[in-house]
């Protein structure tokens, strides 16, 4: 059956980097939502007008953290998501062509693409079920002081909807109608597989010695950029995770001063738990992509320094162009949170960039992002040019 033949459950479920953005992202989100539709049914009850001001503070801070934070892991895995779908049908080109020399329909094989669908409801659920797990935590801490009334947590139904059940949906939805779309290729294109080594390779076919290699950088510059723009996407991925550990890590500091440690442990996992998923899937895939161009490197004599620096070193720059950029982000979410957000209630610190902070998230990345490399181009040195050679 086609269903067996194309993609399986299995297929679905090696997605876990978008289960752990969806993890991460209903886990906040829950939290969040749910307490803003719980402090509404209290609104009532409410008479100071200090209380009020601290309730409309509330309120609009579970509207900011679910909109940005939300907004941005959903995006994340959207994109994610095209991208497995479109790493998987670059791999299985040969399988897909023979089924649809077969005559089956580009339809009938995208739709066996819904099971990917499944990463997001083994991600949703049990971000779901932990947010209700911190919530009797999450629920005190934000109402520490006792400026507002005993606010109960209530199970809303709808949130498990909207943040479980759809998403499942739309993705599997969305995963089909991608696949519908990239499997438009002629059948012969995809008999040919598309998988070919670089044909820039042939100019290192001259039994170069060092000395001439070292005359033939251009030959290694141009590999580079040509990897670079191969795969646009992982390009994203790697400022992505960049962006989340520069932007976590120095907002969780910022966050224990104004909200709690519990919000700045929280935010320091995700962002870690985030930029480690998203760093180590963008290089093995490079690594993956690129295994028969490094294998034909090493039988020409390139070392795997020079191997790992001109495969892998192109992506440093967008790398600390994200920790900017995260930097960024941190900076002037915390400035709206206390400039808009917490203008009106007495008691909130001034905020001011910490510099102290950002130069350890700094050393601390680059000790993160250098040694993820590191790793990385130790895996070339264990590619096997006979194997790759004997496909």
């Amino acid at each position: 059956m086609v269903r067996t033949m194309v993609v399986g459950i299995r297929d679905g479920v090696k997605m876990i980097g978008i289960s752990i953005i969806s993890c991460c992202a209903v886990l906040v989100c829950t939290m969040f939502l749910n307490f803003y539709v719980d402090i509404r049914l209290i609104e009532g009850q409410i008479l100071s007008e200090t209380a009020m001001l601290f309730y409309q503070a509330q309120v609009s801070t579970a509207k900011v953290v679910c909109l940005v934070s939300g907004g941005c892991l959903l995006l994340t895995s959207v994109v994610m998501l095209f991208f497995y779908c479109k790493h998987y049908i670059d791999t299985h080109k040969k399988e897909l062509g023979i089924l649809k020399a077969l005559g089956y329909s580009n339809l009938k094989i995208a739709a066996n693409f819904r099971v990917f669908g499944i990463s997001v409801l083994l991600g949703g659920l049990p971000g779901f079920c932990g947010a209700f797990l911190l919530m009797p935590l999450f629920y005190e801490l934000q109402n520490k002081d006792n400026i507002l009334p005993e606010i109960t947590i209530r199970f809303h139904s709808v949130i498990l909807l909207y943040f479980v059940v759809l998403p499942t949906i739309v993705f599997a939805l969305l995963a089909v109608a991608y696949a519908y779309f990239q499997l438009k290729s002629p059948v012969l294109l995809l008999l040919k597989d598309g998988q070919q080594i670089r044909g820039k390779a042939g100019k290192v076919k001259t039994g170069k010695t060092k000395a001439d290699r070292d005359e033939g950088l251009p030959f290694l510059t141009d590999l580079g950029k040509h990897t670079l723009l191969e795969k646009k996407i992982l390009l994203f991925f790697i400022i992505f995770a960049s962006f989340c550990f520069s932007s976590m890590t120095q907002m969780s500091a910022g966050m224990k001063k104004m909200a709690s440690v519990m919000m700045g442990i929280m935010m320091l996992i995700i962002g870690i738990i985030l930029a480690c998923t998203t760093l180590f899937l963008a290089i093995a895939t490079v690594i993956k992509g690129n295994i028969k161009t490094i294998a034909m490197m090493r039988v020409f004599g390139y070392s795997r320094k020079e191997c790992g620096r001109t495969l892998l070193g192109v992506y440093r720059p967008a790398a600390y162009v994200g920790f900017v950029l995260g930097t960024g982000y941190q900076y002037g979410l915390l400035r709206l949170m206390v400039d808009v957000v917490f203008r009106d209630i007495e008691g909130v610190p001034v905020y001011e960039y910490d510099i102290p902070v950002m130069l350890l998230s700094l050393i601390l990345f680059v000790i993160f992002y250098e040694t993820v490399m590191y790793c990385c181009s130790e895996k070339i040195r264990k590619i096997s040019v006979k194997e790759i050679m004997l496909e």
